[in-house]
C-alpha cells in the first residue's frame, strides 16, 4: 500500500520518522500546519497516519471511532496488535496509549478501495485551516494564538451502511464550534459517498486552545503565511 513509505517497522514497533510525518502531512494530506513540520521543536506525527495505518492493517469496519490520547513524537516505537478485538489500543514501549480504536461489524481489506477512502478523507481532514476554522472562528469571534497556533485532533467516527465502495469520498456535511473560555470545541461533520450516492456519515473533533479575541489582521497573516506554504511546497 502507498503507506508504506511513510513509516519503518521492525520486528516488534512501528516508527515514524519527522521527515516521513512531514511527507504524509504536505504531499497526502495538503496539511501545512508548522506542528508538522520535520523541523519543528514541536513536531508531531499527523494523526491521519495514525488512522491511515490502523485501517491499511486492520480493514475497514462498518462502524469505527477513533479517539486520540496523546501526541506521538519522531521515531517513537509504536505497537499495533496483531489480532485485536474490536476495541485495542495503539501504545509505546511503555505502554502509554496514543489512539484507542473501537469497530464493529465485518470488515472489509480491500486495500485499493480503502486507499481510496483513506487519500479522500485525510485530505478532507488536512483542510481545516484556514478553510474550514476560520470562519468558525470568526462567527465566535475568536482566534488562535499567531505565535503558538494549537488545534488537537481528538477524535473520528464513521458508520458505513456498505462496503462494497467503488468511489469512496468525504464531503463536508456541516462544522459547529463552541467556546468555554480559552477553549474551542469544533465538530465536523461529513458525508461518506459513493460516486453520488451518500453511503454513510462520520464526526470529526478537534479541540483549540489558548483562545482570543479575533483579530482579523492577524487572521490574514497566519492564512497567508499558510498559503504561501502550500505555494512553496
Amino acid at each position: 500500500m502507498f503507506l508504506n513509505t511513510f513509516y519503518d517497522q521492525n520486528q516488534t514497533d512501528v516508527t515514524i520518522s519527522a521527515e516521513q510525518g512531514s511527507r504524509f502531512a504536505k504531499s497526502v494530506s495538503n496539511d501545512f500546519n508548522p506542528i508538522h513540520d520535520a523541523g519543528s521543536k514541536r513536531f508531531c506525527v499527523p494523526g491521519d497516519l495514525l488512522f491511515a495505518i490502523a485501517l491499511q492493517r486492520y480493514g475497514l469496519s462498518p462502524e469505527m471511532s477513533f479517539t486520540f490520547s496523546g501526541m506521538v513524537s519522531a521515531d517513537t516505537g509504536l505497537l499495533f496488535p496483531e489480532a485485536p478485538g474490536n476495541e485495542f489500543d495503539i501504545l509505546d514501549g511503555r505502554d502509554k496509549c496514543y489512539l484507542k480504536v473501537s469497530r464493529s461489524g465485518e470488515p472489509t481489506v480491500d486495500q485499493i478501495m480503502i486507499e481510496q477512502l483513506v487519500r479522500s478523507y485525510v485530505y478532507f481532514s488536512g483542510q481545516n485551516f484556514p478553510y474550514i476554522l476560520v470562519p468558525l472562528m470568526a462567527e465566535q469571534n475568536v482566534m488562535i494564538n499567531p505565535a503558538r497556533p494549537l488545534a488537537i485532533y481528538q477524535s473520528m467516527s464513521l458508520h458505513l451502511d456498505r462496503l462494497d465502495l467503488k468511489q469512496p469520498l468525504v464531503e463536508l456535511a456541516d462544522s459547529e464550534m463552541k467556546v468555554n473560555g480559552k477553549r474551542g470545541d469544533v465538530e465536523l461533520r461529513f458525508d461518506l459517498m459513493d460516486g453520488a450516492e451518500k453511503v454513510g456519515w462520520g464526526v470529526k473533533k478537534i479541540i483549540l486552545s489558548g483562545l482570543r479575541e479575533y483579530q482579523q489582521t492577524a487572521i490574514d497573516e497566519m492564512s497567508a503565511d499558510y498559503n504561501s506554504w502550500q505555494a512553496s511546497y
